[in-house]
């Protein structure tokens, strides 16, 4: 699917009219931003998968509804965020006092690129965009109270004005403006140091690039000292859905140490990219299946040239990256 701009979507000023081939094609067309918006709430792959079935099905519903007052887009995206709202609601555990997002999961970034492409020639609309989807925003976004939390998404992220924020919450202008500055607040406790403004870090692509290559490389080699010559001093570690936050170099490392990293069998390792960060998928040689089988999936967050951030997610979640489910024996 090619990226579309959202000045392409046709003039709708009535639904209650519109049969329903024609009303799935017209919301079709926004079913990824809406899916990457919910994720933003919810944190979750899956959750937000729910989420905007749940936003189709109440469209179709309610069609009758919108009366071309706003765009198709705005309307749906206040059904998506009250439906995201009604799920918080109903089964959102709270973020661990250790920092831990236990529910949280990775996007991969061959469906990011499905987004339109409004804004792709603004360098802060960029940043932005590619900054707000990081795991260490999505994570910080998940210690907020749902709707102080759709206010920051729905201001900050997509830029909404206060009145319309209002309007879909049924709240005051001012409520949903102090409502943005505790969330701001509340984002800022929880989102790394390095992460507190929005930059532009494409100049460190080819850094970048080597670091992961070196890191991967270490990996496979089970080399813990030179990874751990890799990681920034207050480097974070967690493996969601497992409890646990480690920061500090020393902490990460002890716990793969502890955890039987250096006793691992054979490995592969295959590049991708979640969350507009580089990641890498390890495989590890099962001599029963005769083959390399999905271990983990890594994610980094680099930041000035170091590791600043691991997240290690289980092997389930490399289906939906596209990856093979298995690697020959051959496979280098």
């Amino acid at each position: 699917m090619s990226a579309t701009t959202l000045t392409e979507e046709p003039d709708v000023t009535r639904l209650d009219e519109v049969e329903e081939p024609e009303f799935t094609a017209l919301a079709q067309r926004h079913r990824r931003e809406l899916h990457v918006h919910c994720y933003r709430m919810l944190g979750s792959f899956e959750d937000a998968e729910d989420a905007v079935q749940e936003t189709m099905l109440r469209a179709w519903r309610r069609r009758e509804t919108f009366e071309g007052r706003s765009t198709l887009r705005a309307w749906l995206y206040r059904i998506a965020t009250n439906a995201c709202l009604d799920l918080l609601a109903k089964r959102r555990p709270k973020a661990a006092t250790g920092g831990e997002v236990t529910w949280l999961q990775p996007y991969p970034d061959a469906l990011l690129d499905e987004l339109p492409a409004d804004g792709a020639d603004e360098p802060e609309a960029v940043a932005v965009a590619r900054e707000t989807i990081e795991l260490a925003y999505v994570a910080a976004v998940q210690h907020l109270a749902p709707r102080p939390r759709a206010v920051l998404v729905l201001r900050d992220v997509l830029g909404w004005p206060a009145k319309d924020v209002a309007d879909l919450l049924g709240d005051s202008v001012n409520s949903v403006n102090s409502a943005l500055q505790r969330a701001r607040a509340g984002l800022r406790e929880h989102l790394p140091a390095a992460r507190q403004d929005w930059t532009d870090d494409t100049a460190d692509d080819a850094a970048t690039r080597d670091l992961v290559r070196r890191f991967t490389e270490a990996s496979l080699a089970k080399d813990v000292d030179a990874l751990a010559a890799m990681l920034r001093d207050d480097v974070r570690f967690a493996m969601p859905p497992t409890p646990g936050v480690h920061v500090g170099r020393d902490a990460v490392v002890a716990d793969w140490v502890s955890d039987g990293f250096a006793e691992l069998g054979e490995l592969r390792a295959v590049p991708t990219a979640v969350n507009r960060q580089p990641a890498v998928a390890f495989y590890l040689w099962r001599e029963g299946e005769g083959a390399f089988l999905p271990l983990t999936l890594d994610v980094l967050r680099v930041v000035d040239g170091e590791v600043a951030e691991v997240v290690i997610f289980h092997a389930d979640q490399l289906e939906r990256l596209g990856l093979p489910g298995r690697l020959p024996a051959d496979a280098g």
